[in-house]
């Protein structure tokens, strides 16, 4: 089965993937990198269904395709991060479903992790090993990582794919343990072409999102998508530089109460590119970036933005 018409510009990865399929050679772990919406997910699910179907008879390869595309084959766990709510745990899906507010970025849990550990105590019902993905791996925090050490070292008849936008966030025992698959940001040309094969023409019309984008199909689907349910009035205020010291605390507050974590991580990546684009200095630049590191620190988002707009309105250009 081919799958690169499915993975536009990511050649070297498509090859590394068929190779290991043609010559029955799959490694225990590898390790999916590069900028989120590139196609690392895609390539995981096209890659999972190569591993079952590639030796399955004709006639079992439509119900393999199925059980995948239902998320309901036995011998495979997908993992992604999730929010903790009231002592359970939602994927971002089900906590937007459910109208919880996202205080914190999702993780991958030290309890997904002991999932995996129960998934790969039995063995494969339907196929010659079991398949786990793990997407969102650089978000372990240090105990689910450790765990996850521990299962990489004795795998058994398994195959797992962490799936990661950062390198330097996992641990370097982890990375040492996988086959590195990297993927690349596209070009312009490339983007076109991916964003109109999806139908996603009308993105092609706001050049700033294709620059925040930087390369990703993903990414600048996630932005419009972001544009069409943020209050726009909020963020026509936060693109200005705060002309007082009460527009940038009133904006804060406006922030912590109307933004969720996730859309607060979004907008710090959105006033980067905006005000590099209107003022072309690293000042606010700068000051956003140790935003960023305060928010995934979990400090109080509010006292967070507080500083950052009186940092920047203290240089004002």
């Amino acid at each position: 089965m081919q799958f690169s018409s499915a993975l536009s510009g990511q050649t070297q990865a498509v090859e590394l993937l068929q190779r290991s399929i043609s010559m029955q050679r799959l490694a225990p772990a590898y390790l999916f990198h590069g900028a989120d919406g590139i196609g690392k997910s895609l390539a995981a699910r096209c890659f999972i269904e190569l591993i079952f179907g590639d030796r399955a008879a004709p006639s079992d390869r439509a119900l393999i395709q199925q059980k995948l595309s239902q998320g309901n084959h036995p011998d495979v766990l997908w993992v992604s991060p999730t929010y903790t709510h009231q002592g359970k745990l939602f994927s971002t899906a089900e906590a937007t479903a459910a109208g919880i507010k996202k205080k914190a970025p999702p993780q991958i849990r030290i309890e997904q992790i002991r999932e995996i550990g129960q998934f790969l105590a039995r063995p494969p019902l339907l196929g010659e090993r079991s398949v786990i993905a793990i997407e969102g791996a650089e978000t372990m925090p240090e105990g689910a990582a450790n765990a996850l050490l521990k299962t990489l070292e004795e795998p058994g008849k398994a195959t797992i794919i962490a799936i990661s936008s950062s390198l330097d966030a996992l641990l370097p025992t982890i990375v040492s343990r996988c086959q590195q698959i990297p993927f690349h940001r596209l070009d312009r040309t490339v983007m076109v072409e991916v964003l109109t094969k999806l139908g996603k023409t009308e993105i092609l019309d706001r050049p700033e999102i294709l620059g925040l984008a930087q390369g990703s199909p993903g990414a600048a689907i996630a932005i419009w998508e972001q544009f069409q349910t943020l209050p726009a009035d909020l963020l026509d205020r936060s693109t200005k530089l705060p002309i007082s010291r009460r527009h940038g605390l009133e904006l804060a507050q406006q922030i912590d109460r109307d933004l969720d974590s996730t859309e607060q991580l979004w907008l710090v990546d959105y006033l980067q590119y905006t005000y590099w684009q209107k003022y072309r200095t690293v000042h606010p630049v700068e000051t956003l970036e140790q935003t960023r590191s305060q928010l995934l620190a979990y400090v109080q988002p509010r006292l967070v933005w507080e500083c950052t707009f009186l940092k920047i309105g203290e240089t004002r250009i």
